[in-house]
């Protein structure tokens, strides 16, 4: 098939004459695209219970038909599935989400498209698409239950004794379409076997299927939220009976293509494939481990999302102070949510003196300062919430509800092990919750946090196993690489950011592990705001080391904790937060102790940087404790307390020199 005639013409001049193959495993079938001198071939298998071998399968298939040698092809894609299990000997390999590559094959067959329906073997997603580049916006997925899925279809094509190819057809021929409740396949046997000793048409009874299905999917498009320009992806897509109910209760029409649908997936590796051999071609070997590490598109945005967030007015706008601060209950609630967590030039910081005590830190200055000089993200909030810890911290928020926006305030028990404390804090949570509601006009309901829990819990994880390909020798990312990661957390949403991690991972992940072993430090103690990389800079950029963890709230240490999916949410949140990595300010003190140990024994580090603010009361009181923690280790610990006027840069970089000297003539004893 010819290139030019299946795919949008407004892309088609993007795809070159390179031999590029994408792979789709999919949990019931698996699909290949193979792009070759303008042609597109493509090949459709069931999956096997060896996805390498049904890979394989594809390969010598269109091989076969394309008239290649194995050789010939440059770059492969894998998606889907069964995408983690594939590896190809002799070709340059990469893989890619099935969200990402759904949304890549769709734009270069329709460029329009902004939504897209996908509908598989075991889940169904509605991803939101950016038509100048056909990347991710937004999704989300139902994979927590068969219901609305090819499998659910499939059990009831057989119930009725239909193939699955014969249901949708059948469904078209209903004169009626009976109520089917049931969201589960097991209750909806029941259900079909009910209608059919009522006397029901099997062809309506197909219908009720249909349309209790598509009901599932419009209820997950809505949360997206639907535009137009809609497409229909997946193994699922042919199905015409479902494509008719889904246009009929979406009110939208699904926009056809010229390749069979169930392909987009395949396409949209098969573009990837050849995007990634573009660029290993033209960077120089010595350049192609940087290309591995790249994280613009996430940097892009993050910026974009904090424009959005300053510019938009169809929501309420809350920013919070502190990792206390249960995000999950913020994103249930609807409003648009991040950290304050900029620092300020000596300017804002003395514009935030003016209101509060010259002995509180500069970051609660530097808070207070943005208020007063009319920063726009600041000034365009709401409300502002915080969950405070530390006293400072507390005068601050009060300070920003005596001056400039609405503020409340919640305690945090000092003493997180405690029952009494644990459902203290529970009722806390809730009386945000009753807040919240007076913002909004909507209280949150139980499966809607739980649902947000579930969110956050997949991104924590992520952003940890990306934290932890940091472990290797060469780290693939620096440790200003990884504060760019979690300043996007504060900024995006989760359905967005699995997205982007889930990519970040997968190439960082087959970034090459040989090069130079740098110095391995930790970055522990105080809040490290964003603008304020000075003391990381000068480690990585000036002196040549990494930072390899950090044990601190703007770093790794907010996303060490899970929250239990399978209690009361409220109580859920409660305990997470309560069993987080402490702050300073939390009692016992060895709890924050034993978890910096157990960072620095992790990620093998060398040394220890502990900074801190000029006149922080938690971890400007508590380094010595911590110093003398890690002397009894032998690790070496350098203490540096700082502030926002960059004064003392010179010093600092002198300090930090003679550090490294004292680490590197130790590792060489």
């Amino acid at each position: 098939m010819n290139v030019a005639e299946l795919l949008d013409p407004r892309v088609v001049a993007e795809i070159d004459s390179s031999s590029v193959l994408g792979v789709d495993i999919g949990s019931r079938s698996a699909k290949a695209v193979l792009l070759h001198g303008g042609e597109l071939f493509v090949a459709q298998v069931p999956t096997g219970v060896n996805m390498q071998e049904t890979a394989d399968e594809l390969l010598d298939e269109l091989l076969d038909v394309a008239g290649l040698e194995r050789e010939e092809i440059r770059y492969i894609v894998g998606t889907g599935y069964g995408r983690i299990a594939l590896q190809f000997i002799k070709i340059p390999s990469e893989i890619v989400t099935e969200i990402s590559c759904h949304a890549m094959g769709a734009h270069y067959l329709n460029a329009d498209t902004r939504t897209i329906i996908d509908i598989g073997g075991q889940d169904s997603k509605a991803i939101q698409v950016d038509p100048k580049t056909g990347k991710v916006s937004k999704f989300i997925m139902n994979d927590k239950c068969a219901a609305g899925t090819g499998r659910f279809l499939e059990k009831a094509a057989s119930l009725l004794e239909y193939t699955i190819s014969e249901l949708g057809p059948a469904s078209l021929l209903a004169d009626s379409q009976p109520q089917i409740s049931s969201q589960c396949v097991v209750f909806a046997e029941s259900e079909i076997i009910s209608l059919r000793a009522r006397g029901e048409t099997r062809e309506a009874i197909a219908a009720g299927l249909h349309y209790a299905s598509a009901r599932r999917v419009k209820n997950l498009v809505s949360k997206i939220p639907l535009e137009g320009d809609l497409v229909f992806t997946g193994g699922v897509s042919n199905n015409v009976g479902m494509k008719k109910a889904l246009e009929d209760l979406i009110g939208l029409p699904i926009k056809p293509f010229k390749l069979d649908p169930v392909y987009a997936g395949a396409l949209g590796a098969a573009v990837y494939a050849q995007r990634f051999y573009i660029e290993t071609r033209e960077l120089p070997d010595a350049d192609a481990a940087t290309l591995k590490a790249d994280i613009q598109e996430l940097l892009q945005r993050t910026r974009e999302a904090e424009q959005l967030f300053i510019e938009r007015s169809d929501l309420k706008k809350v920013g919070y102070l502190c990792t206390y601060t249960p995000v999950e209950l913020l994103a249930a609630s609807g409003v648009a949510h991040t950290r304050l967590l900029k620092c300020g030039e000596p300017e804002v910081v003395s514009r935030g003196e003016l209101i509060t005590k010259s002995v509180f830190c500069d970051f609660t200055k530097s808070v207070l300062g943005h208020f007063a000089e009319k920063d726009p993200l600041h000034t365009g909030l709401d409300q502002v919430v915080t969950f405070y810890t530390c006293d400072s911290m507390k005068a601050t928020a009060e300070a920003v509800d005596n001056f400039f926006k609405p503020s409340l305030g919640y305690v945090v028990p000092h003493d997180g092990s405690r029952e009494a404390g644990r459902r203290f804090f529970r009722q806390e949570i809730i009386n945000f919750r009753k807040d919240l509601a007076k913002l909004t006009c909507k209280e949150v309901s139980d499966d809607e946090l739980t649902e947000q829990i579930q969110l956050y819990n997949r991104t924590r994880r992520l952003i940890r196993d990306i934290s932890a390909l940091r472990k290797r020798d060469n780290p693939p990312l620096s440790g200003r690489d990884f504060l760019e990661i979690t300043k996007a957390f504060y900024y995006l949403q989760p359905e967005e950011q699995i997205v982007l991690l889930e990519d970040v991972y997968l190439r960082l992940s087959s970034a090459p592990q040989t090069g130079p072993v740098p110095l391995r430090l930790m970055m522990s103690g105080g809040i490290v705001a964003d603008n304020d990389r000075r003391i990381l800079d000068l480690i990585e950029e000036s002196i040549g080391a990494r930072i390899v963890v950090e044990d601190h709230c703007s770093g790794l240490r907010p996303f060490y904790h899970d929250t239990d999916e399978r209690i009361d949410p409220w109580q859920a949140l409660a305990n997470a937060y309560l069993d987080q990595a402490p702050c300073a300010r939390q009692t016992p003190l060895h709890k924050l102790l034993d978890f910096s140990v157990q960072l620095a024994t992790e990620y093998r580090v060398q040394g220890v940087i502990y900074t801190y603010l000029k006149f922080c009361p938690c971890f400007g009181m508590a380094k010595n404790s911590f110093i003398r923690r890690f002397q009894e280790l032998d690790i070496p610990v350098l203490e540096l307390g700082s502030d926002y006027s960059r004064g003392d840069t010179g010093q600092i970089t002198t300090r930090l020199e003679a550090f490294l000297e004292v680490l590197n003539e130790k590792q060489e004893i």
